[in-house]
């Protein structure tokens, strides 16, 4: 077994932000346990200047463990990067121990909260988990957190190609993924990828109210993983994980509900909207698959404009049965705030047997970004608990994990917060619309499901414009992704699931 102590965000500075007797307790602490390897995820200084570096290279010697030290937006402040690498140590690296890896690579960008592993960097990662691709254990770190975090306030300060970096490490088969930046301990599941984020060991801010931590991390060779959030008040949070390679299921029991997805047809008079592309795949989807419920994940049209919501209707209206829509960010642009509630009405609840669909509006005026708000927090876990006893299909417009190859901002702003209630209530699956790219991810027990393009050209999806189709049986859900043009298929992802709901 090896045992890992990863902290982060000490801020050391000579100022207030810094709490110097929270790092002492910790360091004695980590001195006194049997920790084979300590792991700090950056923001060791407060500005990234040259007396703070000063100090903490006299603080970080109280650790007496082996120790790696990656560097955070803070410590890259005022070419404080340069600094780090003199100070510090190497911005990139390896460690090597029997069967364990551990590659930390810098996230950080000048001068910017915000993180990005791109050009050079994002290939000599890749590089390097080709490279130590037949050890057992796989750990990343960097400074910058993957998916979004709750309570954080505003989503924001992510990595800007947070959905490309995500993909590899599933790819690679990365086991664990160590970062800090946002002061909130977290611990999710991705994929069986487990994604731990420590909480600040020495700085004054906290969030909520909260106290200095950092993570205690156990990895056996059993192929079991922990991970233990640890308060400087005592307080102990575990999560217990086993290591699992991927596995497609087959289904083996009789299949409930066929759902066709789509998003972002954004109908026009432009060249940029591929109309014969969507009447053909609306064709297929009356003759060929056949579902049970239509969901379109918003952005029906490319502006709310009334000519080209007229259009949007009639070709709405060629899609056969039961149909659901929630908006999307263009189509409350201009009038499109009246005019989608006067051509398809206000997104309801749809009960149908043991299923129970529920939109939530997450798009604003005028914006990309999306909220879904305190409010619409709230009225979410009301839905998620009314309807606890049924299958539960939540449709949003604005993606809560990130897209490849799309610039991930924070599109949702507190799609952390979101995130979370989806996670804790146990969402039976999540059905989102934007970023141009189709995507399939279970985050915890909830599988998250992301259409790419229907029909329109300026999309970021290889396969090309798409739609999803997703069949829902008693022990399994399998997501398809289905080439509007010529009906090819791809698969997004197959998840046993886990659920009470008493199938008829």
């Amino acid at each position: 077994m090896i045992k890992i102590a990863h902290i982060s965000d000490t801020h050391i500075t000579s100022g207030e932000a810094y709490k110097g007797y929270a790092y002492d307790l910790i360091a004695n602490e980590i001195n006194t346990l049997d920790y084979n390897l300590v792991i700090h995820t950056g923001d060791v200084t407060n500005e990234g200047l040259r007396e703070e570096y000063e100090r903490a290279s006299y603080e970080l010697k109280k650790i007496q463990k082996p120790l790696i030290v990656l560097p955070g937006n803070h410590d890259a402040r005022n070419v404080g990067y340069e600094l780090f690498q003199k100070y510090i140590g190497a911005l990139n690296g390896v460690y090597e121990r029997k069967d364990l890896v551990i590659i930390w690579t810098d996230s950080t960008i000048p001068d910017l909260n915000d993180g990005r592993i791109g050009g050079y960097k994002f290939h000599w990662l890749k590089e390097k988990l080709e490279e130590y691709s037949h050890k057992k254990f796989k750990i990343v770190a960097s400074h910058h957190h993957l998916v979004p975090l709750p309570d954080t306030g505003r989503e924001r300060n992510v990595l800007f190609n947070a959905g490309d970096v995500l993909e590899l490490l599933l790819k690679h088969e990365v086991n664990l993924y160590l970062c800090g930046h946002k002061h909130v301990p977290n611990i999710y599941s991705v994929e069986g990828l487990v994604v731990a984020n420590s909480g600040c060991t020495s700085c004054r801010k906290t969030r909520k109210g909260d106290v200095n931590s950092y993570n205690i991390i156990k990895i056996k060779d059993n192929g079991k993983i922990s991970v233990t959030i640890k308060r400087v008040t005592g307080d102990t949070h575990k999560r217990d994980f086993t290591v699992k390679k991927q596995r497609i299921f087959i289904p083996r029991k009789k299949r409930l509900f066929r759902i066709i997805q789509i998003s972002e047809s954004n109908v026009s008079d432009r060249v940029y909207f591929r109309e014969k592309v969507l009447k053909n795949a609306i064709k297929a989807i009356n003759e060929r698959y056949k579902p049970d419920l239509v969901v379109h994940c918003g952005d029906m049209v490319e502006v709310g404009i009334e000519r080209y919501y007229a259009k949007a209707y009639a070709l709405w209206e060629k899609i056969k049965g039961e149909k659901i829509i929630v908006p999307g960010h263009n189509d409350i642009t201009y009038l499109g705030y009246e005019l989608f509630r006067e051509y398809f009405g206000e997104p309801e609840i749809i009960e149908n047997g043991d299923f129970t669909f529920i939109p939530i509006i997450s798009a604003q005026y005028e914006t990309p970004i999306g909220v879904v708000g305190r409010i619409g927090q709230k009225i979410l876990r009301e839905h998620l608990k009314e309807y606890e006893d049924t299958f539960r299909v939540i449709i949003m417009h604005h993606n809560v994990t990130p897209i490849p190859k799309s610039r991930e901002i924070g599109f949702l702003e507190d799609g952390g917060n979101v995130l979370k209630i989806l996670t804790d209530e146990k969402a039976n699956l999540v059905l989102t619309g934007h970023g141009g790219n189709s995507l399939g991810m279970k985050i915890e027990q909830t599988p998250i499901v992301n259409a790419g393009s229907i029909s329109w050209e300026l999309h970021r999806n290889p396969f090309g414009n798409s739609f999803n189709l997703i069949d829902i049986y008693e022990d399994m859900i399998a997501t398809f992704e289905i080439q509007a043009t010529w009906g090819s298929r791809k698969l997004l992802g197959m998840w046993k699931i886990k659920t009470e709901v008493p199938w008829d």
